[in-house]
């Protein structure tokens, strides 16, 4: 692997947090993976020397400032999922695809767990199972993303 540096990494997230402003709607929304959140769990596994739990508080509060909703609970919710990733970052790296995408479903969903804890303080009510879809979407596009970065390394080899 050729290093990063920070200008990738704060590429590569502005351009998540742009994914994350498109105007989604209807089922596209229901499903909307959080861009933001699988572009940092990127960083955090693959780069956790410039990307820590304090990048993901500073994204946390930007995608709360961009959707309105409650200030800090999205930036609460990516520092416990941005510190829960760089616990286990040496061994994750160590994981088969498969296994990392089991871990990153655990991370999306400890993300949407804590935002729905939060928004049942705040007096939401509970919503359906639905709730979940944009974890199954979003570990669905990390195993595209991890499979064509394979075949991608794998072609060079050649």
């Amino acid at each position: 692997m050729r290093p990063v540096g920070l200008r990738e990494i704060y590429f590569s997230l502005l351009v998540a947090f742009m994914c994350y402003l498109l105007p989604w709607a209807g089922f596209g929304l229901l499903l909307r993976p959080d861009f933001v959140l699988l572009v940092l769990i990127y960083w955090l596994i693959r780069a956790p020397h410039l990307c820590n739990v304090g990048t993901a508080w500073m994204m946390g509060m930007l995608v709360d400032l961009a959707s309105g909703s409650l200030f800090g609970q999205n930036a609460l919710a990516y520092a416990i999922t941005g510190f829960a990733a760089l616990s286990y970052q040496r061994r994750l790296v160590l994981f088969n695809e498969w296994q990392q995408a089991s871990y990153v479903l655990l991370l999306l969903l400890l993300t949407q767990v804590t935002l729905l804890i939060l928004k049942l303080f705040a007096g939401a009510d509970l919503p359906g199972w639905s709730y979940f879809l944009p974890s199954i979407s979003g570990v669905l596009l990390w195993q595209v993303v991890v499979y064509s970065r394979i075949r991608v390394a794998g072609n060079d080899d050649h």
